[in-house]
């Protein structure tokens, strides 16, 4: 068997390892954050279970540390009291980015991870099966319940050589994108194999598991070898090591092969990952902020790197460079080192080991500017300005364009920095709270400010649906464009009626409106809708609004599990091109509602036209349960009033 079939295998707990199939797994730990946690712990609530069942599960404060209103401080204090209360493990603001600290302080090879977020992948470099996913799945596999999902094709990406001075993790991640799109690995597990492992450490490892969401792929998993050895011994973890690895004769679904010697240093262009180009083609753009930091790229070896090269160097007049450590560990070596110096000395600004840039939290570029960023998305207004273009390159690239002011190719700039792990790394894990002894939890009391709204509940799916087309949209509608990013935006994730005025308020500010005044109604998309971000609060608003169907001709993974889990029947269309048949303001309708089951085939009936549409509803027997249900909250509680 290959490796990511081997972890399967030890966890499955349902269904059969089958292409297509769906299987059940059992988690080991689980993973949220103060964007998603609000969500997953009302929900554990809902659910009834009085503590978690993981062997570990843990929270972390990395979102939405920009403490501008009482919302985002309310929303900790709600976190930590429900850490307390159901057996969880908090880490404070400060602490770092959920994805840097889990891998330094608690990924072990062979076990599976459930994220409430997207970035979950990062873990693969562990040799982990780590999977994001939708926070009322995190909720549930908290209380001891399996993940479900179908069974992966497992691909293949044989790496040989070795990288050159100047490429680097970045550049793989980025050439693995150019090559398979935002939409190649869906419903695929990336598995990494061949001799260029060899000489690549597990933070480099991290930043191609992580951006392997980006196209599409359910996760990313590295074999534990030697180097994973050592990166667990370096953070005083080298019991948790157990070699891992692919049988030699291993099969695959399909294959990509990949020379590392022969790439270049690369860039992501506007609008999306897999726009990829050579840096020295884009050679000369001028760069008016970079910002180095994120899930993605935020390592010791990273920053080092980066502090090296700007070391006794400084900064052009018109540019802005922000640097955000990945965690309180890399923060503490830098200063231990004298490289803060280096990068403060430089005119860098340092910002709070938190995502804060990536997803919008700060540092959005001036009107129209260009910014290089290290982060894993730049979707548009992603970086909180609506017409800024973000250039996605690697520490190395944004160090030696932060010197020039352009964008400029690394290899013009000599030496390459060569940066060396220290033996040991700082150990200091005061800044995470670890779960209380059950009687003194069984005492706690949740803390829940006037942000912290009720879970809306909604009632089971009719026999028939009859109503608009709200918005009808292209190809790869992300889930930002569903629900944008944004420090004023993410303030209010513990709050449903708050956060659904701003669903799709980028493409079209009237939507809410529109559709909480029409009470029931219908959105259209292409291929690959709802790829991006796990946030299920793309899914659960537009519930709460009146949307009660998506018809598209393919779905992103993890959206498309949040629509089931909310009562939204995620439709295909049969003939992708009936989606010109389709456009806003048609009234369309569906019957039969209350036969669906997997694999059922509806057929929708445009009111406007007179057109008939066949429709594929690609769920599971459970799924479709689920969906006449109401979703998997009203199945758990049973019928409730109608939101």
């Amino acid at each position: 068997m290959n490796l990511a079939q081997k972890i399967i295998k030890a966890h499955l707990v349902a269904g059969e390892m089958l292409p297509g199939r769906e299987i059940g797994l059992a988690v080991d730990q689980t993973l949220v954050h103060d964007a998603t946690g609000q969500m997953a712990l009302l929900q554990f609530e809902a659910l009834g279970f009085p503590r978690v069942k993981t062997r570990r599960s843990l929270i972390y404060t990395d979102h939405n540390t920009l403490q501008a209103g009482f919302e985002n401080a309310d929303d900790h204090a709600f976190l930590a009291s429900a850490a307390l209360k159901f057996g969880l493990h908090y880490s404070k603001a400060g602490g770092g980015i959920c994805h840097q600290v889990n891998l330094e302080r608690f990924a072990v090879p062979g076990e599976v991870l459930l994220g409430a977020d997207s970035h979950t992948t990062t873990g693969g470099a562990m040799g982990e099966l780590a999977i994001g996913a939708g926070g009322l799945d995190v909720a549930a596999a908290m209380g001891g319940r399996p993940f479900f999902l179908p069974m992966p094709e497992v691909m293949r990406v044989e790496l040989t050589g070795g990288l050159p001075p100047w490429s680097t993790a970045k550049d793989v991640a980025l050439e693995i994108l150019r090559r398979l799109t935002v939409s190649g690995g869906r419903g695929r597990i990336l598995e990494f194999t061949g001799p260029g492992l060899a000489g690549l450490s597990v933070p480099e490892r991290a930043t191609i598991a992580n951006m392997s969401i980006e196209t599409g792929a359910i996760t990313a998993v590295f074999p534990a070898d030697e180097n994973t050895r050592a990166f667990l011994a370096r953070q005083g973890r080298a019991g948790d090591f157990k070699p891992l690895a692919a049988d030699p004769e291993a099969g695959y679904e399909a294959g990509l092969t990949i020379d590392l010697s022969a790439l270049v240093p690369l860039a992501a262009a506007p609008h999306s990952p897999d726009q990829v180009r050579e840096v020295a083609e884009l050679a000369g753009l001028k760069a008016d902020q970079i910002a180095i930091g994120s899930c993605t790229n935020a390592s010791y070896e990273d920053l080092m790197a980066v502090a090296s090269i700007l070391r006794g160097r400084r900064l052009p007049p018109h540019l802005s460079l922000v640097v955000a450590p990945g965690s309180r560990q890399v923060l503490r070596e830098l200063a231990d080192r004298g490289a803060l110096a280096d990068l403060i000395a430089a005119g860098a600004r340092i910002m709070e080991t938190a995502c804060g840039f990536c997803n919008g939290v700060g540092q959005a570029p001036r009107t129209g500017g260009v910014s290089l960023r290290t982060s894993n998305r730049n979707f548009p207004g992603r970086s909180g300005t609506a017409d800024a273009n973000l250039y996605l390159v690697s520490p190395q690239t944004a160090a030696v364009s932060a010197l020039t002011g352009f964008l400029t190719d690394p290899r013009t700039f000599w030496p390459a920095p060569i940066i060396r792990p220290p033996e040991r790394f700082i150990l200091d894990d005061s800044l995470i709270i670890p779960p209380a002894p059950a009687e003194e939890a069984a005492a706690a009391v949740i803390e829940r400010g006037p942000n912290i709204a009720p879970l809306p509940r909604f009632e089971a799916l009719p026999d028939a649906l009859e109503g608009e087309v709200m918005l009808a949209l292209g190809h790869n509608v992300t889930t930002d464009d569903i629900l944008p990013a944004g420090a004023h935006i993410l303030a209010l994730r513990a709050n449903i009626p708050a956060i659904s005025r701003f669903i799709f308020s980028n493409i079209d500010p009237g939507f809410a409106e529109r559709l909480k005044k029409a009470g029931l109604g219908f959105v259209v998309g292409g291929q690959n809708y709802g790829q991006g971000s796990s946030r299920e609060h793309a899914a659960l608003a537009p519930r709460y609004l009146g949307l009660r169907a998506v018809i598209a001709e393919s779905f992103a993974r993890i959206h498309k599990a949040n629509l089931v889990n909310f009562g939204i029947l995620p439709l295909e269309l049969a003939d992708p091109g009936d989606r010109e048949g389709l456009a806003q303001g048609h009234r369309l309708a569906l019957d039969g509602l209350n036969l669906l089951k997997a694999g059922s085939r509806l057929t929708l009936k445009n009111l406007t036209t007179g057109r008939d549409f066949t429709l594929k509803l690609e769920v599971s027997e459970r799924q479709a349960e689920m969906l006449k249900a109401g979703g998997l909250l009203a199945q758990a509680a049973g019928p409730g009033p109608s939101a």
